[in-house]
């Protein structure tokens, strides 16, 4: 066995802009102070077959100007150790036969997780820190602390998405955008607020409850036919693709056989959710007498592996230092965090959410005044548009229906806005 001072390094989930700053600063901290370091490609892939043959050595040559790109140095993977004990085990015994001692994940929730299972598996053998990474910013830092790789993915997107709005106003069509976010809506939300995007769906407007499709589309009615009895015929519509875990079991048929990853989480990516919204909401205006030019878009794989944007750059390497930094002075079991510009961890034993025993998720806090802004600016039908005799009667022109009859087809969509807005009040 060699001796026991060296640290590893590995990556897991889905890649984010600001992997490589963590990997760089980190490295660089370890070994001015001495200590060697080894990268483990793939993350969990190879070590929980025992398979050692995955680690590379790290020195300062290699890493000080990998800061600047996107992707990841060491490359990336969604193997899950805690499916099995055995595969816990053999990660450990791979790790002590490289002579590590501390070891740096560098992940989202399932990372996370991973990372404080194989700690405590570990019983000592393994001092373990874990640096949040996520597009989504779904991890549960303190509120107004992103993920690391957000903010990139937030610029790129809001980029793209101006390009479409240019196109939609050109063209005289609609855009249906699918931006990434499994579990919460915080990128959809912050690409279509900072673009000013006609309107924004995330899972969390809906609660806890399941979401039928129907609403979904009758949302995007509304809006469209919103803009319409303004003169426009153009807009641009961002879902966060998590809509698809909250949908009524029913409605997931549409999509056909679900595959799964190695944490049982639907593959998103594999779901075509703009193009079964596009195919129902054309049917639907279909029915009231529309016809609108529909176009679906994906914005995912663009955003993960973008060069990082300097507020990146500079979270990123704080991350690694500090991360790195705890391991030096003997910390473990915590994840690295910066708050008010200082250094501090949160133990792995916090994370955890009591009700489904994996890590805590962060949600998009629709009680917020940030939220309340976002939907302010948004086109969708308010109670104002149905209280008000000309503006109901302008809407339901645009259908060609009685203006009773309007309110009685998107009445419940206004019901809905009054029930935000009485949240807002009472948190």
């Amino acid at each position: 066995m060699p001796d026991m001072n060296r640290m590893a390094i590995l990556c897991g989930g889905g890649p984010a802009p600001g992997i490589n700053s963590v990997i760089g600063a980190a490295t660089i901290r370890a070994l001015v102070s001495g200590v060697s370091v080894v990268g483990i490609r793939d993350g969990f892939k190879w070590l929980m077959q025992g398979d050692i043959g995955a680690a590379v050595p790290l020195s300062i040559g290699a890493v000080s100007r990998i800061h600047f790109t996107g992707g990841s140095y060491l490359g990336i993977s969604r193997a899950n150790p805690t499916r099995d004990p055995r595969y816990l085990e053999a990660t450990t015994d791979a790790l002590l036969q490289l002579g590590v001692d501390k070891l740096i994940t560098v992940g989202g929730d399932d990372t996370a997780f991973s990372a404080m299972r194989l700690a405590a598996h570990a019983g000592g053998r393994l001092r373990v820190v874990h640096v949040p990474k996520t597009i989504d910013n779904d991890l549960d830092l303190p509120h107004g602390i992103s993920t690391f790789g957000f903010q990139t993915a937030r610029h790129v997107g809001v980029e793209l998405v101006k390009s479409l709005m240019v196109d939609a106003k050109t063209t005289s069509r609609w855009y249906v955008i699918v931006a990434m976010g499994r579990k919460a809506g915080h990128l959809a939300l912050g690409i279509g607020k900072a673009a000013a995007a006609t309107l924004t769906i995330i899972p969390e407007e809906f609660g806890d409850g399941r979401i039928r499709l129907d609403h979904v589309i009758d949302i995007l009615v509304g809006a469209i036919v919103k803009r319409k009895s303004l003169g426009h015929d153009d807009g641009t519509a961002i879902l966060a693709e998590g809509l698809v875990e909250q949908l009524e079991p029913s409605d997931l048929e549409t999509f056909g056989e679900l595959e799964r990853d190695e944490h049982d989480h639907v593959r998103l990516a594999e779901i075509n959710l703009g193009d079964v919204v596009k195919v129902r909401l054309r049917q639907r205006l279909a029915q009231l007498g529309l016809q609108t030019a529909l176009v679906s878009k994906d914005i995912g794989y663009e955003l993960r592996c973008a060069d990082p944007i300097p507020f990146d750059m500079e979270y990123t390497r704080d991350l690694g230092y500090c991360a790195a930094q705890y391991l030096l002075d003997g910390g473990t079991d915590a994840m690295v965090m910066l708050v008010d510009g200082r250094f501090q961890p949160l133990p792995f034993n916090q994370m955890l959410d009591p009700r489904t025993g994996r890590t805590r998720v962060r949600l998009v806090d629709v009680r917020s005044e940030q939220y309340e802004i976002a939907r302010r600016y948004m086109v969708r039908l308010r109670p104002e548009d149905l209280d008000d005799a000309n503006s109901l009667g302008a809407l339901a022109a645009v259908v060609h229906l009685p203006p009773d009859e309007f309110r009685r087809m998107f009445g419940y969509l206004v019901a809905d806005a009054v029930s935000h807005e009485e949240l807002r009040l009472t948190a």
